[in-house]
Formats: structure tokens, sequence, C-alpha cells
């Protein structure tokens, strides 16, 4: 065990801030290192803590979907993002999305402002010898290259990485409301999405314009791997004319208003900041040139002169092997005073990698205050994840978003199988339980 109360945290965006935060709520001193102002990484530009960078969505709040019942749990143990992502956010249909300034601000309120966090502006690129103190690595998809090595160092494993992509955002005041109409998917009412509808024609110009478009050339020691879960337009483009229009220009369920029919295509666009000047193409991920995105996207009905607050870029993900690498309370198996946290690790998405963050709070915490920690079980969303890091085989390891696909086999009771329309919320009924036993286990935990 370790003997004093010290925790450093390296890193301060989602991860880093939720992993401060538990273990400082837990008693312990915290020293958080962010390296903004004094550097940038490529996809950074704001000098506070949290920054957003691909979307301004939480996903889901549908309490019956893996990633809604990770919100839940995350709730229930008092998380520093789920708070300041309610307090924040903006109208997104079914989803939770915030408005990234304030969401930022008010995590770096937050945490400057606790007695027991210290936050120092400073990059640190290796790791120090080991002592009684516990690190948690929390530096996020764009670790930078000497921490990286310094990693790679540590645990002996290749650094690995894939190639995220960025959306672009576009000014409201700039797009043509008399043929975009407001609605969310199924929903009545309102909506909280702007559509821009496509007939089969339209939609064929666009395919043929994006197909034949200009990208971003990878350097010579890069190599294209993607995530599944968040693939480049164009490369969903190029694997057959109709997959965007099964993917995210679906235009089920979202009728025209002018006509009471689906379209033939749809391009959502999703609100970006509380005054809602600013909307986010959902699903446009790219790394088309800058020039070759307005020419090709100002072909979307609606969107003939979109003023482009923010272009889509590619960025580097990296994360380790976590099985071979990683204890499940999240130590690394050769350096236990070292910890990874958020998407390093091998989880994918921000509520995913907070999830991470915050069990490393709490894990830390608890192995500073001389206890052992105790893993939340594996049918809750929390636990399917730690099991994800710790269980997959190596070989087959993948960065992964929260899916039920984790979790145990559902039991059965008397051989009768669960109707698939109820799974959800048994799942979630089950979690929800097991975690409620799991945090009376944990010494010290506040609870909400």
């Amino acid at each position: 065990m370790v003997s004093t109360k010290q925790v450093t945290v390296i890193g301060g965006g989602l991860a880093g801030c939720e992993a401060a935060w538990q273990a400082a709520e837990k008693g312990c001193q915290v020293v958080l290192y962010d390296m903004k102002p004094h550097h940038f990484s490529p996809a950074h530009s704001s000098p506070d803590l949290a920054e957003l960078v691909c979307s301004n969505s939480f996903r889901s709040n549908d309490p019956y979907s893996g990633i809604g019942l990770l919100k839940e749990e995350m709730r229930r143990l008092g998380s520093l993002i789920l708070e300041a992502a309610e307090a924040t956010q903006v109208p997104a249909g079914k989803a939770l999305a915030v408005d990234r300034d304030l969401f930022s601000k008010f995590i770096t309120g937050k945490i400057t402002s606790h007695p027991n966090i210290s936050l120092e502006r400073q990059e640190i690129t290796a790791f120090s010898e080991p002592d009684t103190s516990l690190t948690i690595l929390a530096t996020g998809p764009l670790t930078s290259d000497r921490m990286a090595e310094s990693l790679r160092d540590l645990t002996g494993q290749d650094q690995l990485s894939f190639y995220d992509a960025i959306a672009p955002i576009v000014s409201k005041d700039s797009l043509n409301l008399n043929i975009i109409y407001l609605a969310s998917r199924y929903d009545d009412g309102p909506g909280d999405y702007l559509n821009c509808p496509m007939d089969k024609k339209e939609y064929d110009t666009f395919i043929e314009a994006l197909s034949g478009a200009e990208k971003v050339a990878l350097k010579s020691f890069e190599k294209q791997k993607y995530f599944e879960g968040c693939l480049p337009i164009e490369v969903m483009c190029e694997r057959g004319e109709n997959t965007l229009r099964f993917g995210p220009m679906k235009p089920v369920g979202l009728p025209d208003p002018k006509t009471g029919m689906d379209p033939y295509a749809v391009v959502q666009l999703r609100q970006e900041n509380r005054e809602g000047t600013f909307f986010n193409m959902v699903g446009f991920q790219t790394k088309l040139t800058y020039p070759e995105q307005k020419r090709v996207f100002r072909l979307i009905p609606g969107m003939e002169k979109a003023d482009f607050v923010r272009l889509g870029s590619i960025h580097r993900n990296t994360f380790v092997q976590a099985p071979d690498v990683l204890t499940p309370t999240l130590q690394l198996r050769n350096r236990p005073d070292i910890m990874l946290a958020g998407q390093i690790t091998g989880v994918e998405g921000y509520i995913e990698s907070t999830a991470i963050g915050l069990l490393a709070g709490l894990n830390a915490g608890s192995l500073l205050n001389d206890t052992v920690p105790v893993l939340p079980p594996p049918e809750t969303a929390l636990g399917s994840l730690i099991c994800h890091l710790s269980n997959t085989e190596a070989k087959h390891f993948q960065p992964s978003n929260i899916n039920f696909g984790l979790f145990p086999p559902l039991p059965t009771g008397k051989g009768k199988k669960i109707p698939k329309k109820f799974r959800g919320k048994y799942r979630s009924e089950l979690a929800l339980e097991s975690l409620e036993r799991w945090m009376e286990s944990i010494p010290g935990r506040k609870t909400v």
C-alpha cells in the first residue's frame, strides 16, 4: 500500500479532472498538471480544462441504453463531469449535449476552487522515479510524443494509434431555413435538430463530389487506422453509395413538413452552444482538405452559403494494450505507483473516458487511505468497462464504447429468455441494484 495521501494527475481533460475530483473528495491532496496555455495539442485551443474537441454531445440519455446506464451510475457516484454537463446543457433531443465553453469554464472553476486540488500549468513529459505517492496519467488520445515514449519504455509495448476525425461547425445565420426544418427523429413537436433534406438527385450529386474530393494525406510514418464508431464521412462513402443513407444521413423518422414524407437522405445539424448560433454537422467527421470541405458541404440543401466556424480535421488517438499492461485497478503491472485513466486505457468516447477517470480517482483514494480498491460488479456499466480492459484477449483488443455486448450474459431464470425489447430495462435495473450494494462497500465514499 502507499503510505502518503498525495496524488499527481497528469492531464486536465475529462478523465484527468474527474480522477482529480474523486481523489480529492476522498481526502487526498491532488496536484493536477495541465500543459495549457503554454502548450496546445493540434486539436485544442482553449486554456480551460476539460475542453471538448470532437463533439459537444454526451450521447443518449435513454436510461435503458448502455451509455444512459453508464451516466446514471456515474451520477450516483458524484461525477464532476456529469454535474457540469447538466449545468450547461443545450437542446439535443434525447441526447445530452452541452455548451462547450460554459462546460469547460464550469469544470475549471470547480477544480481551482477545491481545497484539496492544486492546478499546475506545466507540461510533464516523463514519469518520476517510484515513490510512495501515486501518479495518474490521463493525457488522452493526443499524448505527446515524449510522454508516449516514456510510457512505452515502462510498458515494453509498441505505441498503438488510430486516427479520429472532427466534424465541422456552421453558423446558423448562414443557413437557409426555408429549406432546413426543425425535427428530432420520431419525436412529435418542433424537435431539437436542424435537418437538411435531399432528394435522390441531390444525394447522388453530393456523393459524386464527396467521392472525388481531395483528402489530407497521411505522413509517411502514419498508418490509416480508424475507429469504426467514428469513421470519416468520406471513408463511409467509399464503402458504397448508400452507406451514408443507412448511417449519419438516414432519413427515417424525419418527415419534411413541406411534404409529410421522409426525404431520400438527411444531414442533421445539432446545436453547439446555448445561444443556438452554432450547429455541428452530425456524423460529418472528416479529413477532407479545408477548401474541399467548403466546396462539397455547400452542396447540401440549405447550406449553399454556410459559414464554417470550424472545419473538420484529424488527430491521433494513442492507447495501450490494456489486458497486457494494466491491472483491473488501472495500475501498471510493472509500476503499481502509476495508474492510467481515460482514452489511453483503450476505451472510446467522452463518457467512457470520464468513467475510467472516475474509477482511477476512487482507486487512488482507496490505495492512499490504505484500503484495497473494490472493483465494480461486472453486471454494471462501470464493471463491464473494466472487464473489457482486463479480460479481453490481448490479440483481439481494440478501443470500445460502452455497449451491452461488454456485459456478462443475462440470467434467464427458469430457462425463459427475456424478450429483446425488455433486455435493456432489465440490465439497467440489475446494474443499478448491484451498483448500490457496491457503493456501500467503498470506504469513505460520499454518495449522491
